[in-house]
């Protein structure tokens, strides 16, 4: 005879375990829209929030395919895990598909836990800045510069004007504070596990494989196999995804915007598409 209990869904079966699922996926930048959705702090609150808020749920299993971007987005969001994690008491297992690197990296360490396929790209524990020179450019084509500010430092690195080997200077002296922070998260998050590698905080990124030799990810797997042999083969998962927006797309943890900022946003995805061209090429995707 078959019981009721076997058509109820699967949260409210006492023999099933449901496991929460965040995927987060795309580059790291404060800001987006329809046309160009970015992971930051604002849409990926809310879908962590949600996720935390089961109570019978043992763990929960992040996914992340990011290249990187904004340290301070990354750390936010590193922090929001690590505290809902201890709020909620629960276990996070983070699940890496293409690429974690550089701040997706960052997020990553957030787990308790970190599986990889053999093949994801992980690390890039370093920080990179990268722009264009015009000066050559509007001499050719006949412009004039002209910049006026109050305080001497205001025009450091413009992009019109040749380089500056102070301002260089006071860059790298940012980069160099910003990589140390980087460098910190990673030693309190992964600990004894990391091996000491000449390589390991140069910016460096690897394969799973060898990620896993390194101490920078725990085990091969992948999310399914992963949490069978965890939880048992009647185990669930529950995708937690954003409110749908202009035109049906799914926007993670923000309500849709008007028609006419939506519109007014792809003449801004169109500049950042090279930026974020470029973060994923880094890693050969």
């Amino acid at each position: 005879m078959v019981s009721l209990s076997s058509f109820y869904p699967a949260r409210f079966r006492k023999d099933v375990t449901v496991i929460p699922v965040v995927r987060l996926h795309g580059t790291i930048m404060a800001g987006g829209n329809q046309f160009r959705q970015n992971l930051n702090i604002a849409t990926v609150a809310p879908l962590l929030a949600r996720a935390f808020a089961d109570k019978k749920a043992p763990a929960v299993a992040i996914m992340i395919n990011s290249p990187g971007g904004s340290p301070v987005q990354s750390r936010l969001i590193y922090k929001r895990i690590r505290d809902l994690a201890a709020e909620k008491n629960k276990k996070v297992l983070i699940f890496v598909e293409d690429v974690a690197a550089s701040g997706g990296y960052m997020i990553a360490c957030a787990g308790d836990e970190i599986i990889a396929d053999p093949s994801s790209v992980v690390g890039s524990i370093g920080v990179i800045s990268a722009g264009f020179g015009f000066t050559g450019l509007i001499d050719k084509i006949g412009v004039e510069r002209r910049i006026y500010t109050a305080g001497e430092n205001k025009s450091i690195l413009d992009p019109f004007q040749p380089e500056n080997p102070e301002d260089i200077a006071r860059l790298k002296e940012l980069q160099l504070d910003i990589h140390q922070v980087f460098i910190d998260l990673v030693k309190d998050s992964r600990g004894a596990r990391l091996k000491e590698d000449a390589d390991l905080f140069t910016g460096r990124f690897w394969t799973g494989i060898r990620g896993k030799e390194m101490g920078l990810v725990d085990e091969i797997g992948d999310l399914r196999s992963t949490l069978r042999a965890r939880y048992g083969d009647k185990v669930k998962t529950r995708l937690i995804t954003g409110q749908r927006g202009l035109f049906g797309r799914r926007v993670p943890g923000v309500s849709a915007a008007i028609a006419a900022d939506a519109l007014a946003g792809i003449g801004e995805a169109g500049l950042n598409a090279l930026d974020e061209r470029t973060l994923w090429s880094r890693y050969g995707l």
